[in-house]
Protein backbone atom coordinates (compact mmCIF):
# COMPACT_ATOMS: atom_id res chain seq x y z
CA UNK A 1 0.00 0.00 0.00
CA UNK A 2 1.39 3.44 -0.96
CA UNK A 3 1.78 6.24 1.58
CA UNK A 4 -0.90 8.28 -0.22
CA UNK A 5 -3.35 5.37 -0.23
CA UNK A 6 -2.66 4.69 3.45
CA UNK A 7 -3.37 8.31 4.33
CA UNK A 8 -6.64 8.38 2.40
CA UNK A 9 -9.61 8.31 4.82
CA UNK A 10 -11.88 5.29 4.63
CA UNK A 11 -15.45 5.97 3.50
CA UNK A 12 -18.33 4.21 1.77
CA UNK A 13 -19.24 4.61 -1.91
CA UNK A 14 -22.31 6.61 -0.88
CA UNK A 15 -20.18 9.24 0.87
CA UNK A 16 -17.55 10.48 -1.65
CA UNK A 17 -14.62 12.42 -0.24
CA UNK A 18 -13.86 16.04 -1.32
CA UNK A 19 -10.46 15.05 -2.74
CA UNK A 20 -12.02 12.30 -4.84
CA UNK A 21 -14.75 14.59 -6.18
CA UNK A 22 -12.14 17.21 -7.10
CA UNK A 23 -10.03 14.67 -9.03
CA UNK A 24 -13.11 13.20 -10.69
CA UNK A 25 -14.23 16.67 -11.83
CA UNK A 26 -10.75 17.32 -13.20
CA UNK A 27 -10.77 14.00 -15.08
CA UNK A 28 -14.15 14.91 -16.61
CA UNK A 29 -12.91 18.31 -17.76
CA UNK A 30 -9.52 17.14 -19.05
CA UNK A 31 -10.53 13.82 -20.55
CA UNK A 32 -8.67 11.80 -17.93
CA UNK A 33 -5.78 11.90 -15.44
CA UNK A 34 -2.55 9.98 -14.94
CA UNK A 35 -2.48 6.93 -12.68
CA UNK A 36 0.02 8.50 -10.23
CA UNK A 37 -2.30 11.46 -9.73
CA UNK A 38 -5.24 9.17 -8.97
CA UNK A 39 -3.27 7.23 -6.33
CA UNK A 40 -4.10 9.91 -3.75
CA UNK A 41 -7.80 9.00 -4.04
CA UNK A 42 -8.05 5.20 -4.54
CA UNK A 43 -11.80 5.44 -3.89
CA UNK A 44 -12.29 6.66 -7.47
CA UNK A 45 -11.30 3.27 -8.86
CA UNK A 46 -13.04 1.34 -6.07
CA UNK A 47 -16.36 3.10 -6.73
CA UNK A 48 -16.04 2.96 -10.52
CA UNK A 49 -15.79 6.72 -11.09
CA UNK A 50 -12.51 6.18 -12.98
CA UNK A 51 -11.54 3.32 -15.28
CA UNK A 52 -8.43 2.40 -17.31
CA UNK A 53 -8.01 4.34 -20.55
CA UNK A 54 -7.92 1.81 -23.36
CA UNK A 55 -5.78 4.14 -25.47
CA UNK A 56 -3.14 4.89 -22.83
CA UNK A 57 -2.29 2.39 -20.04
CA UNK A 58 -0.71 5.19 -18.01
CA UNK A 59 -3.98 7.15 -17.78
CA UNK A 60 -7.44 6.75 -16.33
CA UNK A 61 -10.63 8.12 -17.87
CA UNK A 62 -13.74 9.37 -16.08
CA UNK A 63 -16.92 7.31 -16.24
CA UNK A 64 -19.84 9.54 -17.39
CA UNK A 65 -21.66 10.94 -14.30
CA UNK A 66 -25.09 9.62 -15.36
CA UNK A 67 -23.74 6.08 -15.70
CA UNK A 68 -21.75 6.27 -12.46
CA UNK A 69 -24.77 7.58 -10.52
CA UNK A 70 -27.02 4.85 -11.91
CA UNK A 71 -24.57 2.15 -10.85
CA UNK A 72 -24.36 3.56 -7.35
CA UNK A 73 -28.13 3.88 -7.02
CA UNK A 74 -28.58 0.29 -8.17
CA UNK A 75 -26.03 -0.92 -5.61
CA UNK A 76 -27.72 1.01 -2.81
CA UNK A 77 -31.12 -0.36 -3.83
CA UNK A 78 -29.71 -3.89 -3.49
CA UNK A 79 -28.49 -3.05 0.00
CA UNK A 80 -31.89 -1.65 0.97
CA UNK A 81 -33.55 -4.91 -0.10
CA UNK A 82 -30.97 -6.87 1.90
CA UNK A 83 -31.57 -4.73 5.02
CA UNK A 84 -35.34 -5.09 4.66
CA UNK A 85 -35.08 -8.89 4.46
CA UNK A 86 -32.68 -8.95 7.40
CA UNK A 87 -35.09 -6.88 9.51
CA UNK A 88 -37.97 -9.16 8.52
CA UNK A 89 -36.01 -12.30 9.53
CA UNK A 90 -35.12 -10.68 12.85
CA UNK A 91 -38.77 -9.81 13.53
CA UNK A 92 -39.86 -13.35 12.66
CA UNK A 93 -37.22 -14.81 14.97
CA UNK A 94 -38.30 -12.66 17.93
CA UNK A 95 -42.07 -12.96 17.37
CA UNK A 96 -42.52 -16.24 19.34
CA UNK A 97 -40.37 -14.86 22.18
CA UNK A 98 -42.40 -11.71 22.79
CA UNK A 99 -44.90 -13.54 24.99
CA UNK A 100 -42.22 -14.91 27.34
CA UNK A 101 -41.78 -12.80 30.47
CA UNK A 102 -38.79 -13.94 32.48
CA UNK A 103 -38.00 -10.57 34.00
CA UNK A 104 -37.34 -10.00 37.68
CA UNK A 105 -39.53 -7.64 39.69
CA UNK A 106 -36.88 -4.90 39.44
CA UNK A 107 -36.68 -5.23 35.67
CA UNK A 108 -40.46 -5.20 35.42
CA UNK A 109 -40.53 -1.72 36.96
CA UNK A 110 -38.38 -0.38 34.10
CA UNK A 111 -39.10 -2.65 31.11
CA UNK A 112 -36.77 -2.68 28.13
CA UNK A 113 -39.81 -3.16 25.89
CA UNK A 114 -43.24 -1.73 26.74
CA UNK A 115 -46.45 -2.33 24.81
CA UNK A 116 -48.57 0.80 24.31
CA UNK A 117 -52.17 0.54 23.07
CA UNK A 118 -54.23 3.36 21.58
CA UNK A 119 -53.37 6.33 19.38
CA UNK A 120 -53.59 8.78 22.29
CA UNK A 121 -51.24 6.90 24.64
CA UNK A 122 -48.79 6.28 21.77
CA UNK A 123 -48.63 9.99 20.94
CA UNK A 124 -48.24 10.84 24.63
CA UNK A 125 -45.33 8.40 25.01
CA UNK A 126 -43.60 9.77 21.91
CA UNK A 127 -44.11 13.34 23.08
CA UNK A 128 -42.69 12.49 26.52
CA UNK A 129 -39.62 10.85 24.95
CA UNK A 130 -39.08 13.82 22.63
CA UNK A 131 -39.45 16.32 25.48
CA UNK A 132 -36.30 14.85 27.03
CA UNK A 133 -34.40 14.64 23.73
CA UNK A 134 -31.68 17.21 23.07
CA UNK A 135 -29.57 15.78 20.23
CA UNK A 136 -31.36 14.01 17.39
CA UNK A 137 -34.61 12.46 16.19
CA UNK A 138 -34.59 9.73 13.54
CA UNK A 139 -37.87 8.94 11.74
CA UNK A 140 -39.03 6.51 9.06
CA UNK A 141 -42.41 7.41 7.57
CA UNK A 142 -43.56 4.73 5.09
CA UNK A 143 -46.51 5.51 2.84
CA UNK A 144 -48.13 7.92 5.30
CA UNK A 145 -51.69 8.94 4.42
CA UNK A 146 -52.35 12.38 5.85
CA UNK A 147 -55.89 12.61 4.54
CA UNK A 148 -57.56 10.40 7.14
CA UNK A 149 -58.65 11.74 10.54
CA UNK A 150 -56.00 9.91 12.57
CA UNK A 151 -53.20 11.01 10.25
CA UNK A 152 -54.31 14.64 10.25
CA UNK A 153 -54.51 14.72 14.06
CA UNK A 154 -51.09 13.11 14.40
CA UNK A 155 -49.63 15.65 11.98
CA UNK A 156 -50.73 18.61 14.13
CA UNK A 157 -49.24 17.03 17.28
CA UNK A 158 -46.02 16.09 15.47
CA UNK A 159 -45.45 19.61 14.11
CA UNK A 160 -45.57 21.19 17.57
CA UNK A 161 -43.25 18.70 19.24
CA UNK A 162 -40.85 18.60 16.27
CA UNK A 163 -40.50 22.39 16.29
CA UNK A 164 -39.91 22.35 20.03
CA UNK A 165 -37.12 19.79 19.50
CA UNK A 166 -35.52 21.91 16.75
CA UNK A 167 -35.75 24.98 18.98
CA UNK A 168 -33.58 23.14 21.55
CA UNK A 169 -30.85 22.81 18.93
CA UNK A 170 -31.46 19.17 18.02
CA UNK A 171 -31.75 17.89 14.45
CA UNK A 172 -34.40 15.76 12.74
CA UNK A 173 -33.73 13.28 9.94
CA UNK A 174 -36.70 11.62 8.20
CA UNK A 175 -36.88 8.88 5.57
CA UNK A 176 -39.87 8.68 3.21
CA UNK A 177 -40.73 6.57 0.20
CA UNK A 178 -40.12 8.12 -3.22
CA UNK A 179 -43.88 8.32 -3.76
CA UNK A 180 -44.10 10.91 -0.97
CA UNK A 181 -41.48 13.30 -2.39
CA UNK A 182 -44.07 15.60 -3.97
CA UNK A 183 -46.99 15.25 -1.54
CA UNK A 184 -48.22 18.80 -0.72
CA UNK A 185 -48.59 18.09 3.00
CA UNK A 186 -45.10 16.60 3.21
CA UNK A 187 -43.62 19.62 1.43
CA UNK A 188 -45.65 22.00 3.57
CA UNK A 189 -44.22 20.38 6.68
CA UNK A 190 -40.68 21.41 5.73
CA UNK A 191 -41.78 24.87 4.69
CA UNK A 192 -43.07 25.39 8.24
CA UNK A 193 -40.30 23.77 10.30
CA UNK A 194 -37.45 26.04 11.38
CA UNK A 195 -34.13 24.44 12.23
CA UNK A 196 -31.91 21.50 11.29
CA UNK A 197 -34.45 19.23 9.56
CA UNK A 198 -33.50 16.95 6.67
CA UNK A 199 -35.46 14.45 4.57
CA UNK A 200 -34.49 11.75 2.08
CA UNK A 201 -36.42 9.03 0.22
CA UNK A 202 -36.11 5.44 -1.01
CA UNK A 203 -38.20 3.11 -3.13
CA UNK A 204 -38.80 0.94 -0.06
CA UNK A 205 -38.31 1.66 3.63
CA UNK A 206 -38.89 -0.23 6.85
CA UNK A 207 -42.11 0.09 8.83
CA UNK A 208 -42.58 3.27 10.87
CA UNK A 209 -39.70 4.02 13.23
CA UNK A 210 -38.92 6.83 15.69
CA UNK A 211 -35.61 7.00 17.60
CA UNK A 212 -35.00 9.80 20.11
CA UNK A 213 -31.38 10.55 21.09
CA UNK A 214 -30.58 6.88 20.44
CA UNK A 215 -32.00 6.21 23.91
CA UNK A 216 -35.58 5.16 23.11
CA UNK A 217 -37.28 3.89 19.96
CA UNK A 218 -40.89 3.37 18.92
CA UNK A 219 -42.00 0.76 16.39
CA UNK A 220 -45.47 -0.50 15.44
CA UNK A 221 -46.78 -3.73 16.92
CA UNK A 222 -49.87 -4.05 14.73
CA UNK A 223 -50.99 -3.35 11.21
CA UNK A 224 -53.56 -0.66 12.10
CA UNK A 225 -51.15 1.62 13.95
CA UNK A 226 -53.01 1.49 17.27
CA UNK A 227 -50.41 -0.65 19.11
CA UNK A 228 -46.73 0.26 19.44
CA UNK A 229 -43.62 -0.93 21.24
CA UNK A 230 -41.49 1.47 23.28
CA UNK A 231 -37.97 0.04 23.13
CA UNK A 232 -35.33 1.11 25.68
CA UNK A 233 -32.92 -1.82 25.49
CA UNK A 234 -29.59 -0.20 24.47
CA UNK A 235 -28.60 -2.98 22.06
CA UNK A 236 -31.97 -2.98 20.27
CA UNK A 237 -32.12 0.83 20.08
CA UNK A 238 -28.59 0.91 18.65
CA UNK A 239 -29.50 -1.77 16.09
CA UNK A 240 -32.48 0.29 14.93
CA UNK A 241 -30.41 3.48 14.78
CA UNK A 242 -27.63 1.81 12.76
CA UNK A 243 -30.21 0.38 10.36
CA UNK A 244 -31.60 3.88 9.91
CA UNK A 245 -28.12 5.28 9.26
CA UNK A 246 -27.45 2.71 6.54
CA UNK A 247 -30.73 3.45 4.83
CA UNK A 248 -30.10 7.20 5.17
CA UNK A 249 -26.81 7.10 3.26
CA UNK A 250 -28.44 5.07 0.49
CA UNK A 251 -31.41 7.44 0.16
CA UNK A 252 -31.98 10.31 -2.29
CA UNK A 253 -31.99 13.81 -0.73
CA UNK A 254 -35.33 15.64 -0.92
CA UNK A 255 -34.96 18.47 1.66
CA UNK A 256 -33.31 20.94 2.02
CA UNK A 257 -31.36 19.79 -1.06
CA UNK A 258 -33.34 18.03 -3.80
CA UNK A 259 -31.67 15.44 -6.04
CA UNK A 260 -33.55 14.12 -9.07
CA UNK A 261 -32.96 10.49 -9.96
CA UNK A 262 -32.01 9.91 -13.63
CA UNK A 263 -33.88 7.81 -16.18
CA UNK A 264 -32.03 5.22 -18.25
CA UNK A 265 -33.00 4.38 -21.83
CA UNK A 266 -36.51 5.67 -21.25
CA UNK A 267 -36.98 3.64 -18.03
CA UNK A 268 -37.67 5.81 -14.98
CA UNK A 269 -36.24 4.94 -11.53
CA UNK A 270 -39.75 4.06 -10.31
CA UNK A 271 -40.27 1.73 -13.27
CA UNK A 272 -36.94 0.04 -12.49
CA UNK A 273 -38.09 -0.53 -8.91
CA UNK A 274 -41.33 -2.03 -10.22
CA UNK A 275 -39.39 -4.19 -12.70
CA UNK A 276 -37.36 -5.64 -9.84
CA UNK A 277 -40.51 -6.64 -7.95
CA UNK A 278 -42.12 -8.03 -11.12
CA UNK A 279 -39.27 -10.44 -11.78
CA UNK A 280 -39.55 -11.58 -8.15
CA UNK A 281 -43.09 -12.67 -9.01
CA UNK A 282 -45.07 -10.19 -6.91
CA UNK A 283 -48.67 -9.25 -7.73
CA UNK A 284 -49.77 -5.72 -8.61
CA UNK A 285 -51.23 -5.30 -5.12
CA UNK A 286 -48.00 -6.31 -3.39
CA UNK A 287 -45.95 -4.05 -5.67
CA UNK A 288 -48.24 -1.11 -4.91
CA UNK A 289 -47.98 -1.72 -1.16
CA UNK A 290 -44.19 -2.16 -1.20
CA UNK A 291 -43.63 1.05 -3.15
CA UNK A 292 -46.24 3.14 -1.35
CA UNK A 293 -48.68 3.77 -4.21
CA UNK A 294 -52.23 2.74 -5.01
CA UNK A 295 -52.77 -0.26 -7.25
CA UNK A 296 -54.10 1.85 -10.12
CA UNK A 297 -50.90 3.92 -10.21
CA UNK A 298 -48.81 0.75 -10.05
CA UNK A 299 -50.65 -0.68 -13.04
CA UNK A 300 -50.13 2.54 -15.01
CA UNK A 301 -46.38 2.29 -14.42
CA UNK A 302 -46.39 -1.41 -15.36
CA UNK A 303 -48.22 -0.59 -18.59
CA UNK A 304 -45.71 2.16 -19.44
CA UNK A 305 -42.82 -0.19 -18.69
CA UNK A 306 -44.36 -2.84 -20.95
CA UNK A 307 -44.84 -0.29 -23.73
CA UNK A 308 -41.25 0.92 -23.47
CA UNK A 309 -39.87 -2.63 -23.64
CA UNK A 310 -42.35 -3.71 -26.34
CA UNK A 311 -44.06 -6.37 -24.23
CA UNK A 312 -47.46 -7.78 -25.14
CA UNK A 313 -48.00 -10.01 -22.09
CA UNK A 314 -47.02 -10.32 -18.43
CA UNK A 315 -44.85 -13.36 -19.12
CA UNK A 316 -43.08 -11.62 -21.99
CA UNK A 317 -42.54 -8.55 -19.82
CA UNK A 318 -40.50 -10.56 -17.30
CA UNK A 319 -38.38 -11.98 -20.11
CA UNK A 320 -37.82 -8.55 -21.67
CA UNK A 321 -36.88 -7.04 -18.30
CA UNK A 322 -34.21 -9.68 -17.88
CA UNK A 323 -32.92 -9.27 -21.42
CA UNK A 324 -32.88 -5.45 -21.24
CA UNK A 325 -30.28 -5.42 -18.47
CA UNK A 326 -32.03 -2.63 -16.55
CA UNK A 327 -31.71 -4.60 -13.31
CA UNK A 328 -28.08 -5.58 -13.78
CA UNK A 329 -25.86 -4.43 -10.94
CA UNK A 330 -23.49 -2.74 -13.32
CA UNK A 331 -26.15 -1.20 -15.59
Amino acid sequence: MTTAAAAHPEHGPEDPCPEGIELYERALREGGIGRPEASSAPCLLDTGLLRPDGRDPARLEAVPPALALHRMLRATTDRVVHERRHAQRLAEAFAPLMGIDGRSAAAAENPAIRVISGTGPINEAITEAMTGAVRELLCVQPNVHYSDRRGAAAQVVAMDRDQALLDRGARIRTLYQHTQRHMPLVLARYEQLRGDAEARSLDEVTDRLIVADRDVAFIPAGGDGTVALEVRHPALVEFLAVTFDRLWWQATPMYPQTVHRPSLNGITPRQRAIAGLLVEGHTDAVIADRLGMNIRTARVHIAKLAATLGSESRAQLGYLIGRSGILDRGA
